[in-house]
């Protein structure tokens, strides 16, 4: 997907070029190793989701025609860098080989440069949030704990044949809807915004995140491995149920013959065509579409954000819904 050109906001082109200017600027380091490391992911791009939000709630919150000041750049940064050392850790969890169509840095280097660099990521992005103010600071920081918390209960169910649905979600707003709501919310914040504002917007990123990791845990059972960027149909080598997943277990005895334990990798595809019978992934786009539809209404519950912009966040919500859907 292609931001600008979804979200039509004049000045979003140049400000993500100053985005990822600076973002390059944030992992230089005088250990050339380090640098190097740290700066891996960013030369791979990325969709820079993220920080769009962060530009796109601070346009919602002043002025969505002019460039945004430089502090709202630095908090668009902070969030892509968390962002960039979840991804670290994560590969690190799943012993991924590849990412955005590079090696992963475990695979390129080892386990231990990979968990080295993404703690040097968040700190980072710590750094930067710090220089905005003791609340961003506070706020980026709890963010990090929720991501931890949502991994963390996403282990606890690998393999889990009766995982709930409340169990995965309770995941999911952790490790993915938090940090996109915290995006929001520092644009907000570092542009004035007022509490209703605010609240506004970490709604509409709330809502935004759980749509798009439904939708992201559908490609990986549907789409190839060219489209993502990865390996697909790994959250089922791994044994992690996500909410098609869980749907189809309660309706199809054969796929639930199949999981609970590892699955050999020969018999992946099987399985995969399994697991999207029986209007299972209908089921989890019609969930999706209900979170997309909340993020439309929180932001017309906040009469204050520019209209413009709004309509500009609406279109992005139809876009990431309508990925493969």
């Amino acid at each position: 997907m292609n931001l600008p050109r979804t979200l039509e906001l004049a000045p979003l082109g140049g400000d993500l070029d100053r985005v990822e200017r600076a973002l390059e600027e944030s992992v230089r380091h005088r250990d050339r190793f380090l640098g190097e490391v740290a700066s891996h992911l960013v030369g791979a791009g990325g969709k820079r989701l993220r920080p769009a939000l962060t530009l796109c709630a601070a346009y919602a919150s002043r002025d969505g025609s002019h460039p945004v000041p430089a502090d709202v750049v630095t908090g668009a940064v902070a969030v892509e860098l968390v962002h960039l050392g979840s991804l670290y850790h994560d590969d690190v969890i799943d012993e991924a080989e590849t990412r955005r169509g590079v090696p992963s840095v475990n695979a390129r280097w080892s386990n231990i440069v990979a968990i080295l660099a993404g703690d040097f990521l968040l700190a980072r992005a710590s750094e930067l949030a710090a220089s905005l103010g003791a609340d961003v600071a506070a706020l980026l920081a709890s963010t990090i704990g929720e991501l931890c918390r949502g991994q963390v209960l996403e282990l606890q169910h690998l393999f889990d044949v009766e995982r709930s649905e409340e169990s995965y979600f309770a995941a999911i707003e952790g490790k993915t809807a938090s940090l996109m709501a915290t995006a929001c919310r520092i644009g907000g914040m570092v542009s004035g915004a007022d509490d209703d504002a605010l609240d506004s917007l970490g709604e509409f990123g709330r809502h935004l995140g759980l749509c798009f990791q439904i939708v992201d845990d559908v490609l990986d059972l549907t789409a190839t491995e060219e489209a993502l960027g990865k390996p697909s149909g790994q959250d089922l080598l791994e044994g992690v149920y996500t909410l098609p997943v869980i749907v189809g277990l309660r309706s199809s005895p054969t796929l639930r013959d199949h999981l609970g334990r590892p699955i050999p990798p020969n018999r992946l595809d099987e399985i995969r065509r399994l697991a999207t019978s029986d209007g299972a992934i209908e089921a989890a786009y019609d969930t999706a579409r209900s979170h997309a539809k909340a993020a439309d209404e929180a932001l017309a519950s906040s009469p204050g954000l520019d209209p413009e912009v709004c309509t500009a966040l609406r279109r992005l919500v139809d876009g990431l819904v309508g990925r493969s859907s």
